[in-house]
């Protein structure tokens, strides 16, 4: 059966909104034995009326699972994750979705939970919310951040084995730091810019004559300020630090396009979009050199550990993790092209 990878056969999702419920209705397109719960009576309705098996309890949900995903919104899955680990057993899996990964980390830590807790953040969304946004093919192919431990590699492995032959997922192996240092960049500040852009439309006396002339540029450019206004905010509090330095290195890059501008300095100004080009080249063209990694799987992890973080941060991520005869065994890809500095 498709998802038997790592035995994690029996799931189940805590908080089915847009991520959650893609990922139940992924697992059970895949033939996976997985139930959902969500605490809004009216959205457990609407999945049972979608043939999905929902508990009207967390604990009734995970009760004898493999897997757990923990679904809910940033600021309760420190207390949800708790909640989670009191009702399953101790070998059960645990995982996350949300976009910020230090804060449940070191909570996981905490509570003892460091050796089946992975935290990880799948790169795939929309400009909806809601499990009426959800859908199975939603995250089929994302790029899926895992963070694994020194205590928790075999999670680790069990994990990514699911996600890749599920969810053909790319997964990316990364420090929690490192993951909300990158996100920062990659999402984090996109929703900023987006809803400043947007933001500004609206306060403008052009409003509806902007509205009226808006074409791609402009929808692809406020896509994401379509989200919960509610959901960016803990993202970003969730990452403030982080998003406020990489928003300081915006600010210099544009105050640097707006001197060319006063300047009239055309090839300043050239120079500049030319530079942001070339990022969205690189973005539309990325090629990978596939190679092939062995550890033993019961030897000390710290090799395997760094191999990982290595290559998630450099680019790179895996399509292949396979434990077999005492022996795991990784696909992974980097970038062709060595990355900058």
């Amino acid at each position: 059966m498709v998802g038997e990878a790592g035995g994690l056969a029996r799931a189940a999702v805590v908080g089915t909104g847009l991520i959650g419920g893609s990922v139940l209705l992924r697992l059970r397109d895949a033939g996976l034995d997985v139930a959902g719960w969500d605490p809004e009576p009216e959205v457990r309705r609407r999945l049972r009326d979608r043939g999905v098996a929902v508990s009207d309890t967390v604990e009734e949900a995970v009760s004898g699972r493999d897997v757990v995903f923990v679904c809910g919104p940033l600021p309760t899955l420190p207390a949800m994750l708790a909640r989670v680990a009191a009702a399953t057993d101790d070998g059960c899996v645990l995982t996350d979705v949300g976009s910020t990964k230090a804060e449940v980390t070191t909570a996981a830590t905490a509570q003892g939970l460091g050796h089946r807790f992975v935290p990880g953040h799948p790169m795939a969304g929309a400009d909806r919310a809601g499990v009426g946004a959800a859908g199975a093919q939603l995250l089929d192919g994302a790029a899926w951040v895992l963070c694994p431990g020194p205590a928790g590699l075999d999670a680790f492995r069990r994990l990514a084995a699911l996600l890749v032959d599920v969810f053909h997922a790319r997964v990316v192996p990364m420090s929690a730091p490192e993951h909300d240092a990158a996100a920062a960049l990659a999402s984090h500040v996109p929703h900023v810019l987006a809803g400043a852009l947007a933001g500004t439309v609206q306060r403008s006396a052009l409003r509806d004559a902007v509205l009226a002339l808006a074409a791609g540029s402009f929808a692809d450019g406020t896509r994401v300020a379509g989200g919960p206004p509610e959901r960016t905010a803990n993202m970003l509090l969730a990452n403030r630090d982080r998003v406020l330095a990489e928003l300081a290195a915006v600010g210099a890059f544009l105050d640097e396009v707006a001197g060319a501008l006063r300047a009239g300095d055309a090839d300043a100004l050239t120079g500049r979009l030319a530079e942001a080009r070339a990022a969205r080249a690189t973005l539309r063209a990325r090629g990978f050199t596939a190679h092939r990694r062995e550890f033993p799987a019961v030897a000390d992890h710290a090799g395997e550990l760094a191999y990982l973080r290595e290559l998630g941060a450099a680019g790179g991520h895996l399509t292949g993790c396979r434990v077999t005869a005492g022996a795991v065994a990784y696909t992974g890809h980097l970038p062709a092209t060595p990355p900058l500095g």
